[in-house]
């Protein structure tokens, strides 16, 4: 059998189930109608494709209903396919994608974590929404805008006890919305509503706006954070210049053929 599929758990850690996503490794690229219905198919939060693409490999991402420019835990979940089944003498690996080059290496103290160089997206402060409070069901501490909006609140017990509405949510805010505050046992904490109108169980992208906020508030550019989703996922972090540096655990729950 000729494999080129592999469902993945992302930045999973200890009880923590991380983020599954899709990993179709093509020839060649596909035309972007049919990446989307095997996405679709799939049913997955996100399911990345990827192939060879001169010195690099290009990369793609797509939930069940549109394509996304990036996307952490299916580009880990990709990295560690092709590091430890494809090429697992290779230490790492360079992708092309539509927020530019990333790159992922094998982490030098522990080789099984992996660490993704992603773009940072610093947020603005911003005032808060008129009906944010009422819509989260918590009082936010500040409101922060980049691609996604982030609301800080005061303590971890605040940001497990969050059930929103979540379709109502984005649909007033009209974004996704990252939720965050201290950690009880980690620097930070975190849950994400996507744009998908749904809780993304672990979301990179999002640590790409919480990193220079909580390296600006505490001061230190190397932290450990969790995600508080019902799956959970644990990243450790650092901010270097105008990067975010995501490292990770990734396992391969299943592996096959599709056809593509």
């Amino acid at each position: 059998m000729d494999e080129n599929y592999f469902h993945v758990d992302a930045f999973i850690g200890d009880g923590l189930r991380g983020n599954p996503a899709g990993v179709c490794l093509l020839k060649h690229p596909l035309d972007t109608a049919q990446m989307q219905a095997i996405a679709n198919e799939l049913y997955l939060p996100e399911t990345s494709f990827v192939w060879e693409d001169g010195d690099m490999h290009a990369i793609r991402w797509f939930t069940p209903t549109r394509e996304v420019d990036l996307c952490g835990h299916a580009t880990l979940a990709t990295a560690h396919v092709l590091l430890n089944v494809i090429n697992p003498a290779q230490s790492d690996i360079r992708f092309r994608s539509a927020s530019g080059e990333l790159y992922v290496k094998r982490d030098a103290a522990d080789g099984e974590r992996l660490i993704l160089d992603f773009p940072s997206r610093p947020p603005q402060k911003v005032a808060e929404p008129a009906l944010l409070a009422t819509l989260l069901g918590a009082q936010p501490l500040e409101v922060w805008q980049a691609r996604s909006m982030m609301v800080v609140l005061a303590n971890e017990g605040q940001v497990k006890a969050l059930q929103p509405d979540i379709p109502e949510l984005i649909d007033n805010v009209g974004c996704g919305v990252i939720v965050t505050a201290p950690g009880d046992e980690v620097d930070f904490v975190s849950r994400y509503f996507s744009l998908d109108r749904s809780e993304d169980p672990v979301t990179g992208s999002s640590h790409c706006t919480l990193m220079p906020y909580w390296t600006a508030r505490l001061g230190r550019h190397v932290l450990h954070a969790r995600q508080l989703s019902a799956r959970g996922g644990e990243l450790f972090c650092e901010l270097k210049g105008d990067r975010t540096l995501l490292g990770g655990y990734a396992c391969i729950f299943l592996r096959g053929e599709i056809g593509l």
